[in-house]
């Protein structure tokens, strides 16, 4: 096998400096914390999209609580400040490894379908409904699984008990959070949805108007929810109460009389709720230039997408690429990939999902063959059978890759013991369902429609229709990288179906290209998921690369922003670095327990 190449650390000189003057941190409002997008120091890392979160896991971490406990800390404050995107109404993948048994564990918590749901959840008249019209809607909405993954995690391995760990949250969505941009664009794109729910709107519009940046947003009801999870458990939301008002709300959409938007109920139950649980499974894992990369197991197809595209590209020197051949095997890897997850991939209690096969050198190699290096691929490309590889053979018809909303968020964490959690959740869209629960002061998910509304082409087996239970697929790929059984760096991002392509490319970047992290996710990037073409962000869109593509094939559309990446990095004189974005979504936040030096 090749060995990793060397992982350039030309930043880290800087870093220090940058952390412990906040010289690269933009203006502030007073209490908000300032956002770099790198920090490196001892005693652990928290880094996450929002500056409020990644301070509520640093304090945690610096009063003697380990990875998990931070990583719930993290996650619930950023269910006040990133709403449009997370909160304990959607949920998530968890991965973590465990420091002392030097073991990479998960929690699958994935939403699941009511009992009720068929093939034909989002059909009426055998034709399927508009993405827009089942996204908000109660058709839409899954049980929600986040508050049963932080039970899940800190029963195994935390510290500290959940009310605990929720005071943070709960005081920041009581006091309030300084309202940036990203929050009142975020919610500008949702205005038109939430002005037909009454208490969407008085929440997120507050006076009827957009958040005015700079001002503080408060959220009472969530401050309350969490207030009574922390008395009572994770499992007041499954049951009682607040279990009745999620049903309510998505049996009987909480709709304006007033508005004209056609929004169907939901056939969500109490028993439903009740039945709900997480699921802990094996990881995925490949090798890489030598490294052990783990990943999320199906119901998400990130761990077997990113191990298959890491597969394929095992037997070629990328250190050693030029640029344009660099990108053109990241893009075609990316394209074969997805040719195999959409034929394979769905929720494995209700299909046949061959994830071995899938991750198989054997089968990777049989695909491997189809890229040239004069010529890119067609998409829709038809899969292979990871069963019964076949050397640059494809089996059955090829089926487009169907549609995923796009946000969601990503945090990663390491405490001072070595344990690393890689944590994405979501609720699906930017702004969810768009249904607040009243009085609650969270956003319903839209995960269901992250199945296929109907089978993807006319007679090609679907393994992501709806059906009763059945936990959608998703492209949530939270990343763990060990070395020798230590980790050498954990990664993730948000981005619906392009959170793969942002994983490759940021692994690839870092490991083969000889990046530094925060350079690796700053990158800009491409996303080929088995489409006639491929996205790519600006940075790349507007460079000569594109023509040099071009030239091989490559046909491509312009997208502004893809993904927010966040990972954390353990250095090799025992430091971690913590590493966000530097501008997408307004830049991230990276911070470190002791960033001058050991306690």
């Amino acid at each position: 096998m090749l060995r990793p190449a060397a992982r350039a650390l030309p930043l880290f000189a800087l870093v220090g400096a940058l952390v412990s003057t906040g010289a690269a941190a933009p203006p502030s409002s007073p209490g908000t914390p300032p956002k770099v997008p790198v920090a490196a120091g001892y005693g652990g890392a928290v880094a996450s999209v929002d500056a409020d979160a990644s301070a509520a896991g640093i304090a945690v971490l610096r009063s003697g609580g380990n990875a998990v406990d931070a990583a719930v800390a993290t996650a619930a404050a950023l269910g006040v400040t990133e709403p449009y995107s997370a909160g304990i109404g959607g949920g998530g993948y968890f991965v973590y490894y465990d420091a002392r048994t030097r073991r990479v564990h998960t929690v699958d918590g994935r939403e699941t379908a009511p009992a009720t749901a068929t093939a034909t959840l989002f059909q009426e008249n055998g034709v399927p409904i508009p993405f827009a019209e089942g996204q908000t809607s109660g058709l839409g909405v899954g049980v929600p699984g986040t508050p049963a993954t932080w039970k899940s995690a800190l029963d195994s391995w935390g510290t500290r008990p959940l009310g605990q760990l929720l005071k943070p949250a709960e005081k920041l969505a009581r006091d309030g959070f300084t309202v940036d941009p990203t929050f009142r664009s975020q919610t500008a794109a949702n205005e038109e949805r939430f002005r037909d729910f009454p208490d969407t709107r008085e929440l997120f519009l507050p006076g009827g108007e957009l958040p005015v940046v700079g001002s503080t947003f408060k959220n009472p009801g969530l401050a309350a929810t969490y207030a009574e999870l922390a008395r009572k458990g994770t499992g007041a939301l499954y049951r009682g109460p607040i279990a009745e008002d999620i049903v309510r709300a998505v049996r009987k959409p909480p709709v304006d009389p007033a508005a004209t938007r056609n929004v169907r109920p939901g056939d969500l139950t109490t028993a439903d709720l009740r039945a709900y649980g997480t699921k802990r499974q094996a990881p995925t894992q490949v090798s890489y230039r030598g490294l052990d990369v783990y990943g999320m197991a199906p119901s998400s197809s990130g761990g077997t997408t990113v191990g298959e595209a890491l597969n394929i590209l095992e037997r070629t020197d990328v250190s050693k690429l030029s640029e344009t051949q660099y990108l053109h095997r990241f893009i075609e890897a990316s394209r074969i990939s997805f040719a195999d997850r959409g034929r394979w991939v769905g929720d494995p209690a209700a299909e046949d999902v061959p994830t071995r096969g899938l991750l198989s050198q054997r089968f990777a190699d049989s695909r491997a063959c189809l890229v040239r290096p004069d010529r890119a691929l067609t998409s829709p490309l038809a899969p292979g059978d990871p069963r019964r590889p076949v050397p640059c053979a494809t089996a059955g018809q090829a089926a487009p890759t169907t549609y995923e909303g796009e946000n969601t968020t990503h945090l990663t964490v390491a405490d001072r013991w070595g344990n690393v959690v890689s944590y994405t959740l979501t609720i699906e869209s930017t702004g969810g369902s768009a249904i607040t629960v009243p009085g609650r002061g969270f956003l319903l998910n839209n995960e269901l429609t992250d199945f296929s509304f109907a089978p993807a082409a006319p007679g090609v087996p679907d393994p992501n229709l709806p059906g009763p239970g059945k936990r959608p697929r998703s492209s949530m790929s939270p990343t763990i990288v060990l070395e020798h059984g230590r980790p050498v760096l954990a990664v993730g991002s948000p981005g619906g179906a392009t959170i793969i392509t942002t994983v490759l490319q940021t692994l690839l970047g870092h490991l083969d290209r000889g990046l530094p992290l925060v350079d690796a996710i700053a990158a800009p990037r491409a996303s080929q998921r088995n489409q006639t073409t491929t996205e790519l962000e600006p940075g790349l869109w507007d460079s000569p690369l594109r023509t040099e593509l071009e030239a091989l094939g490559q046909g491509f559309r312009q997208n502004p922003e893809i993904g927010a990446a966040t990972g954390v990095q353990r250095l090799p004189d025992g430091r971690w670095l913590a590493a966000a974005e530097t501008t997408r979504r307004g830049g991230g936040s990276a911070m470190v327990v002791h960033p001058h030096g050991r306690p």
